[in-house]
């Protein structure tokens, strides 16, 4: 017999298989040997008291030999000689789920990617933490696997309605990550592996006759009768196209500027901006676990985390990809410009905390402080569906300046940014350029210091000790999404005017993360054999 049961149990049981059966006897009156084995469904923990609860939904087998799960493999056709190409642009979570979907429905996937392999971009990373020059197209944004290849691999998403999270969980299970993000409330799987996970399924992909073009940046295309005939590259490839999946993510700025030359319908997108901010962990750990480190180890518990949120006057700030056992690292896409973002490796063993502290930045914000700060550049048009995009980029460009170069930071303890004053010293830190004391209350668009300085104090309230000089806040956090919608038929999901042209995930402004984009890339790809008359069997 098989029997599902929502079971609590404390921290340091976990661990342990004989106490959790223990624990699954006591709750259904049996003897424990009656337990042949059980499943795991879903885990979250509860650490609102002192001692520490795990919730989990168990499938449980009884009196019956125990079945582990196995992880379904999706079915990929040789496309070799497929009569069916859809072209997709940029090797993300989207544009390679797009491509897997593809291999399920007998078409052939064509990816264009502007930069490198996940082992190549490795080398562009490092000159950019160590040397202090950034590759356009290749860095913590650009690259195979997308942003989130780099930057921490976290696999929480709140899209339930966009389609089958299951599934895009299970894809990344059958390519080489750990069984346990099919069931944790929070799952993560850390860059150190999700590197190996991205070269599988490009393997993968090749294996059964798709194709990736690597630093194939796009620089044109050829429009004729409403669609997309043929892409031009940097290099002066000419790709032709049935069918274009638009997949480059948030930062390619260059894609918003060609669209809006070809007068192709772009939107502005209200985004968010603000800074990173970083504790120690073991302070975070305290605050949360309300706990010794002693016993942390004892009841097994990993580095804690934390969301906030709150409503200052009339503008949310929340926090934003927050990484326990964390780095800081530099994720600008063009010289002169500083952008800061956070990752954590599998184990998250990192001695800092560290979480973007964002405030909501809308069109009108942008539109003042642009006209305010800027006035030689003339009055900008309101009506600018790049507007936002260069909001976001001129405070970018203050950022570097005050940073003094070479992506140091600047840096302010957060007592120091809600009292305006600058910090004498700044705390350790885990960016590798380096940080420099600024005033970051002074750096930032107004309206943006404001909602921090009064969200911070409300978040110190929430979470005592949270409010400390040993905090440090880097400016700044600006690529929290795009600032520019490319817009899509709610059915078909190709763009009005274009009708082979299909805008994919963050990039156009309809996912935020690897999961959400994964699963957006899926639903495209489906779409388009949907209209081919193509099925998956």
């Amino acid at each position: 017999m098989q029997k599902e049961l929502n079971l609590r149990l404390p921290a340091q049981d976990l661990s342990r298989d004989q106490q959790i059966k223990a624990h699954i006897a006591k709750a259904l009156t049996l003897h424990p040997d009656k337990i042949t084995g059980f499943n795991i469904l879903k885990k979250s923990m509860d650490a609102r008291q002192k001692q520490i609860y795990y919730n989990l939904t168990l499938l449980v087998y009884i009196d019956e030999p125990f079945q582990a799960f196995s992880i379904p493999k999706f079915p990929a056709k040789e496309v070799h000689r497929a009569a069916h190409e859809v072209l997709i642009i940029g090797a993300g979570p989207a544009g390679l789920y797009a491509a897997l979907t593809c291999l399920e429905h007998g078409i052939r996937p064509v990816i264009l990617e502007r930069g490198k392999d996940v082992q190549q971009r490795r080398r562009d990373l490092a000159a950019l933490n160590k040397q202090g020059t950034v590759n356009p197209d290749s860095n913590y944004c650009f690259g195979e696997g997308g942003a989130g290849t780099y930057s921490d691999g976290k696999l929480y998403t709140r899209s339930k309605k966009r389609g089958s999270i299951q599934k895009a969980l299970e894809t990344f299970v059958q390519y080489g990550a750990e069984p346990a993000i099919l069931y944790e409330a929070h799952p993560h799987i850390g860059t150190n592996k999700l590197t190996a996970i991205i070269t599988n399924m490009r393997e993968a992909i090749i294996a059964k006759g798709g194709q990736i073009h690597f630093n194939q940046k796009i620089t044109d295309f050829t429009l004729k009768g409403g669609q997309i005939t043929a892409v031009q590259t940097q290099k002066g490839d000419r790709f032709n196209a049935q069918h274009v999946i638009l997949a480059t993510g948030h930062s390619a700025r260059d894609i918003y500027r060609l669209l809006k030359a070809k007068n192709i319908h772009i939107e502005s997108k209200p985004f968010a901006l603000g800074v990173r901010i970083e504790h120690p962990q073991s302070l975070i750990n305290q605050i949360q676990y309300k706990c010794s480190a002693e016993q942390m180890v004892s009841q097994g518990l990993a580095p804690a985390a934390y969301s906030l949120v709150a409503q200052v006057a009339d503008r949310g700030i929340f926090s934003f990809c927050m990484c326990p056992g964390g780095i800081i690292a530099p994720a600008a896409t063009d010289p002169g410009e500083l952008v800061v973002n956070g990752w954590s490796p599998s184990k998250r063993n990192n001695p800092y905390a560290n979480s973007g502290m964002v405030v909501q930045v809308d069109q009108r914000a942008a539109y003042d402080y642009l006209k305010r700060q800027y006035p030689a550049a003339g009055c900008p048009d309101p009506d600018d569906p790049l507007l936002l995009m260069d909001f976001q980029r001129r405070v970018e460009q203050v950022m570097f300046q005050a940073g003094g170069g070479a992506f140091k930071a600047p840096a302010q303890r957060l007592p120091d940014f809600v009292h305006h004053k600058k910090s004498r010293d700044l705390p350790a830190c885990s960016y590798i350029p380096g940080v420099t004391s600024a005033r970051l209350d002074q750096l930032l668009p107004d309206f943006t210091t404001q909602t921090l300085a009064g969200g911070l104090q409300v978040f110190g309230q929430k979470m005592k000790g949270y409010f400390t000089d040993q905090a440090i806040l880097v400016g700044t956090e600006s690529r929290t999404s795009s600032p520019v919608r490319i817009p899509r038929e709610e059915k078909g999901l190709n763009h009005p005017q274009i009708t082979n042209l299909y805008p994919a995930a963050e990039g156009a402004g309809y996912a935020g993360g690897i999961i959400s984009a994964a699963i957006d890339g899926t639903n495209i790809a489906a779409t388009i054999a949907g209209k081919l008359g193509l099925s998956n069997q």
